[in-house]
Parts: C-alpha cells; sequence; structure tokens
C-alpha cells in the first residue's frame, strides 16, 4: 500500500487489549480511564482476520500491543493465530516487562521474533512513583527470563522528559550496554498541543517515512496519532477502514484530542 505522498505503507500496530497492570503518570490520570465495555473489543477472530486483510494489502510487519498485551487473557493462543498469518516477515510485541518471566517463553514458543520492553528507570523507588504500582524488580526479572528463552532482538523503550542525559536515560542506557540491548529513547509527546520528536535510537515520529497504520483493540483504524480522524472496521469493513487510513494518513501529524492510552504509542 502507498499513501497520496508515496509512502509505503506495511507496518500494523494492533492494540489487543485496552487493560494494563500499571498506571504510568505520563500515560493515563492518576483516576484511571473508561475502559471499553468487553463487547466493544475485538474478538481473537477479528484480530486475526484484521491481520489477514491487512498482510493482504501489502503489510509485512505486525507488533502486538496494549494497553499492556500481556494481561488480554488467552494471549498466547492469539499471538500463535496471528503469527500463522502468511506473509509476516517481522513480528514484535510492545510490553512492560512485569509479565514477561511467566510469558517469556512461551511468546517465542507462538512465534514472536522480538520484543520492545518499556524501562524509564532502574531505580525502584522511582519506578514505582512512575509507574504508580509497579515493581522494577518484575520488569528486570522479564528482561533476564526474555534474553534466557533466546530471545535475540531486544529493544528497550526509555521515555524522557528532554533528553537522553537525564540521570534515568543514562542508567537505562548503561544498563542496556552491558545487557547487549538497544535503547530507543522517546521524548514525552502531547497530542493536544501537536508535540512530538524523533525516536531517538529508532524510526517513530519521522513524518517523512512514516509506514505505520494503529488499530485500536475495539476496531478502530488510527492513520496518525496526531490526527482526530479514525475508521471503524465494523462499520465500514476491514478492507475499507484499512484503504480509507491510508488514503487519509497526513504529510505530517498536527494536533488531537484523542488520548491514546489503549494504542500503546
Amino acid at each position: 500500500m502507498y499513501d497520496r505522498f508515496n509512502r509505503r505503507i506495511h507496518y500494523l500496530r494492533l492494540s489487543v487489549t485496552d487493560l494494563c497492570n500499571l498506571r504510568c503518570q505520563y500515560c493515563m490520570p492518576a483516576e484511571g480511564i473508561q475502559l471499553l465495555h468487553h463487547g466493544d473489543i475485538l474478538t481473537f477472530e477479528e484480530m486475526v482476520d484484521v491481520v489477514r486483510e491487512a498482510v493482504g494489502l501489502g503489510v509485512d510487519k505486525v507488533r502486538l500491543t496494549g494497553g499492556e498485551p500481556l494481561v488480554r487473557r488467552g494471549i498466547i493462543d492469539l499471538v500463535r493465530m496471528i503469527g500463522e498469518v502468511p506473509g509476516i516477515t517481522d513480528y514484535a510485541m510492545t510490553t512492560n516487562g512485569t509479565l514477561l518471566t511467566e510469558y517469556a517463553a512461551p511468546l517465542k514458543q507462538a512465534g514472536i521474533q522480538r520484543l520492545n520492553i518499556s524501562l524509564d528507570t532502574l531505580d525502584a523507588e522511582r519506578y514505582e512513583t512512575v509507574t504508580r504500582v509497579g515493581q522494577i524488580s518484575e520488569v528486570l526479572a522479564g528482561i533476564d527470563a526474555a534474553l534466557r528463552v533466546g530471545f535475540e532482538q531486544i529493544k528497550l523503550n526509555c521515555v524522557i522528559q528532554m533528553s537522553p542525559d537525564e540521570p534515568d536515560a543514562l542508567a537505562v542506557a548503561a544498563f542496556g550496554r552491558a545487557q547487549g540491548l538497544d535503547v530507543r529513547f522517546i521524548r514525552q509527546m502531547d497530542t493536544l498541543q501537536g508535540e512530538f520528536w524523533q525516536v531517538l535510537g529508532g524510526t517513530g515520529g519521522q513524518c517523512v517515512s512514516c509506514n505505520r497504520l494503529r488499530v485500536s483493540s475495539d476496531g478502530k483504524v488510527y492513520p496518525c496519532l496526531f490526527s482526530d480522524r479514525v475508521f471503524d472496521i465494523r462499520t465500514l469493513g476491514i478492507r475499507e477502514a484499512l484503504c480509507g487510513a491510508v488514503a487519509y494518513k497526513p504529510e505530517s501529524g498536527k494536533t488531537s484530542q484523542n488520548r491514546f492510552y489503549h494504542l500503546g504509542g
């Protein structure tokens, strides 16, 4: 698929749940968010159909996100079902890492090739403050588990305020080097103000080469995080929603009233 700016769109980010076991300050308000009704969430079969249709249109890269994807009941079955769709050459998941001690091995066996793990600090108190409920020991154990079962492609996602020279970011960078892991620094964005920056160590935030579509767990296709336009799969049909989002993809992000707690970034 190509959009009207001749960018090849071949990357699908699929949110499998709006639920998360953390409450990160930069991600959601302290009072929490209004969760989707169970019947609004796409079934496994619908998600597989979305991926199959997207691959048929030219997508070859699929990433599962959330919320936190590992809290979705039956997630390993879903991972396996999607992984069996012919044509996917790059199959990944973004996770906060807290549940990887249980899920690292099953994920690899089910077909996940790469992991992006959120790690904003190595300080236990700071981690608990940022996530409101999290324990850094769970994430570190999860990273160990992922390395132990043989994941060779693991990236750490570190959210920063302004610069990778901040103390927390420097500590994460040193940890990544010691573990042989790549680190991506993601500056906090503001969709309401239209503020976003290029991901340091990654390709996100580069509008000129953007190659992705995002699908929420309730079947909304987003052409861009910084656009209010969405295309509903259940209203339009899968193919029409995907093609509509590609056709409407803006040259560059602007602003959006949408809040993306449920899209995994």
